[in-house]
């Protein structure tokens, strides 16, 4: 039994150069993804790069005098916080201040405009009916409007056809910008768009809004703000439709400009779906039909069954009647048309870039706040003051870093060759890695990160330490260096890990216990001490293992730091036999 374990030992010893190619091989093609990718410097937080803080204050809610209260506070922080980093803004930071306000901080750099416009979009998401549509300022007059219609390849697909109104219906021929809804699990069916137009439900207003002798009060009322609103005022868009319960129709004026450069506005039914009633949603390509990309939406239970209901009559009605709003801040983000009832999961489709596919699924999927907020502080920070403090934090991470290799040549001499190689590798490895999770998952370099970079050279430091007193406990008890090596890496590996995992553990439970930038430290910390035993197993023990064939190392110069007479080593222990002297038994 003892030959196979010797095979195996020496086997073990004579390929480490594998290992250390291996871990280079590693190195070099990190380097070489961080180049081809552009991003060779690491993405900082807002601490270090600056960008914009925003101020949102919450406020109660028609009827909902006690609706400002921690739990829909710490909702809408959540909420929040996943819109704006579903958009791919890295280290956004999103946290309560006080009872009733929001701080959102967004460093600068790609997609932060678009979250910040996100983030003061906070009201309540909701599906309306749209009871009448038209350009802001337009005269109302006759003109063709989309409608859905099947392909031959039995895709539901937008063609624009002619369809005459009346003088008196305001046009909707911009309206839909070539949008439709239908079913996911249906897509291959033919929408079925009735040729009966209905005005609208019964608690809605006339789909007309001219005024007539028979309407009722709140009705004229309605159509009169749908008169004299303007949608081309910024102001008035974004006032549009405040103070309105779910249960009343409204005016509102859309969010963007149509494909003609002009603005909509409209008269919307009572909310149908609550933004609350969406599952998920996402932007996906459609690769099987010339649509392009669209959005998709899954909807819980209850959602599910009110999608119907309300699919269900619009199919039934010709344009504008067959469209439902999506209604954020009051403002309409898209008015796609319905040909059939959708039960199901939906699709939206029709003439999207992938950015507004994914803004609009971001809004579906994280637009359903508990609360309004109105902007009450927008503040640019700069990154002097970081920059100062980075400055500082570098100067005593390099006071720190010398001071550890100081004392690694003072103590172990040549075996600091070692632990200074391991801890380079080490830092290279961090580097890369940084660089490429920015654009990967958006991690971004703040200040508490920088001090988990440099704890973390403590840690490493540790690692090697643990290893070399090992090998000199070995060469102590009188043994030569390459069985050293092999005897103490078995107990140093054990040592090793056990004090990574506690590491690593505590790094995990305080990143998923903490917000905001000390999340980013305990992010830096988990990553290092990952990295602390690639390094110790791939580079540090084969360096080690090749090494102590050397002369230098293997004879114990005394500049090696393997001294055996400067380590106290205890002479080999040999068992000799002494002869015994012949016993006379005559004299016995």
């Amino acid at each position: 039994m003892a030959a196979p374990k010797k095979g195996r030992s020496a086997s073990a010893q004579s390929r480490p150069g594998r290992s250390l190619a291996l871990i280079l091989i590693a190195i070099a093609a990190l380097t070489g993804g961080m180049f081809a990718s552009g991003h060779t410097t690491p993405r900082l937080g807002i601490d270090l790069a600056g960008g914009t803080s925003i101020t949102l204050t919450a406020k109660n809610e028609p009827g909902q005098p006690n609706a400002i209260n921690k739990t829909n506070m710490d909702t809408a922080v959540d909420i929040m916080n996943r819109r704006v980093n579903g958009l791919g803004v890295s280290e956004a930071e999103v946290q309560t201040q006080g009872s009733d306000n929001i701080i959102v901080n967004i460093p600068k750099g790609t997609n932060s405009e678009e979250a910040r416009a996100q983030v003061g979009t906070t009201a309540k998401l909701y599906f309306r009916p749209v009871l009448t549509t038209d350009v802001s300022g337009a005269a109302a007059s006759s003109s063709p409007s989309p409608s859905a219609s099947s392909s031959s390849s039995g895709k539901a697909e937008d063609k624009a056809t002619p369809s005459s109104s009346s003088s008196a219906t305001p046009s909707a021929s911009a309206t839909t910008q070539g949008r439709v809804v239908t079913d996911a699990l249906k897509a291959g069916s033919s929408p079925s768009a009735s040729s009966t137009p209905s005005a609208s439900t019964s608690a809605s207003p006339s789909a007309s809004p001219s005024a007539s002798a028979s309407v009722d009060p709140a009705t004229a009322k309605l159509q009169a703000e749908y008169a004299a609103i303007d949608c081309t005022d910024k102001s008035v868009r974004a006032k549009a439709g405040a103070g309105t319960k779910p249960t009343d129709p409204i005016v509102a004026c859309g969010q963007d400009k149509n494909s003609a450069g002009e603005w909509q506005k409209y008269i919307l039914g009572p909310a149908e779906v609550a933004g609350t009633d969406i599952k998920k949603a996402g932007a996906v390509f459609d690769t099987q039909s010339a649509a392009g990309w669209k959005v998709t939406m899954d909807f819980t239970s209850g959602g599910s069954k009110k999608f119907a209901a309300i699919t269900g009559k619009l199919a039934q009605n010709q344009q504008p009647q067959n469209q439902f709003a999506i209604v954020l801040d009051g403002q309409v983000v898209s008015d796609p048309s319905v040909g059939q009832s959708l039960s199901g999961p939906a699709e939206i489709s029709g003439s999207f870039t992938q950015t507004e596919a994914e803004n609009l699924a971001n809004m579906l999927k994280y637009g359903a706040l508990p609360l309004s907020f109105k902007e009450s502080s927008v503040t640019t920070v700069t990154a002097a003051l970081g920059g100062e403090q980075l400055h500082a934090g570098l100067i005593a991470g390099a006071i720190g870093l010398a001071l550890v290799v100081l004392y690694l040549v003072i103590y172990y001499r040549g075996l600091s060759v070692i632990a200074i190689a391991s801890l380079g590798v080490s830092a290279i490895l961090t580097y890369v890695l940084m660089a490429l999770l920015g654009p990967a998952i958006g991690f971004a370099l703040n200040l508490p990160a920088v001090c988990g970079a440099i704890v973390a050279i403590g840690i490493t430091a540790d690692s090697f330490i643990v290893f070399f007193e090992r090998i000199r406990d070995e060469i102590r008890e009188g043994r030569t260096l390459r069985p050293a090596v092999e005897r103490a890496w078995p107990r140093a590996r054990r040592t090793i890990l056990v004090s990574d995992f506690v590491s690593f553990l505590a790094a995990a439970v305080l990143f998923i216990v903490t917000v905001g930038k000390v999340q980013g430290f305990a992010f830096t910390l988990g990553l290092t001490t990952v990295l602390d035993v690639v390094v110790v197993f791939f580079f540090t023990k084969p360096l080690m293992t090749i090494l102590a064939r050397r002369k230098f190392f293997a004879e114990g110069h005394s500049w090696s730091g393997l001294d055996p007479k400067r380590l106290g080593a205890k002479p080999p222990l040999r068992r000799t036999r002494r002869a015994s002297a012949p016993v006379d038994t005559k004299e016995a």
